[in-house]
């Protein structure tokens, strides 16, 4: 007995290629929904790590008297600066000075710009750049 090609099973080239399509289809879909996600999440990071170092930063001040100098830097958080350092009982951060998300270094500045009377915090944020719309700072209400 011959076999009918017409009963035979299988998938042709033409549902193959519809079910590329939809598969496409999704992907253009969701892909931009979880780049957003991850953008954010690194926004959310840099906004937490920013509390931490003020936290970090209250506590040296409580403990020497006044905030770290520029020149210090969030270096005196975790290594004992070598003037004006009486009460000094650090490190206030176990895993040292973290970088932003981005792979940036905070910014740190005693007396403020922003804050005359405390100092300011920064990430520059995805850009790399001081200015723009994604900078995480602890000045402004909204970051």
């Amino acid at each position: 007995m011959k076999r009918n090609r017409a009963t035979a099973s299988g998938f042709t080239l033409i549902e193959l290629l519809l079910v590329l399509v939809i598969l496409a289809t999704l992907a253009a879909i969701v892909t931009p929904k979880f780049a957003k996600r991850g953008a954010q999440a690194k926004i959310t990071a840099a906004k937490t790590q920013i509390s931490q170092l003020e936290v970090a930063l209250d506590a040296f001040e409580i403990d020497v008297g006044r905030y770290p100098t520029t020149v210090e830097g969030l270096q005196a958080l975790v290594t004992k600066p070598t003037s004006d350092s009486d009460g000094w009982n650090g490190p206030y951060l176990s895993k040292g000075v973290p970088r932003d998300p981005w792979g940036g270094d905070y910014q740190y500045r005693y007396p403020g710009q922003q804050n005359p009377d405390g100092y300011d915090l920064s990430s520059y944020g995805p850009d790399y750049r001081m200015g723009g719309d994604d900078d995480i700072t602890n000045w402004t209400e909204e970051n």
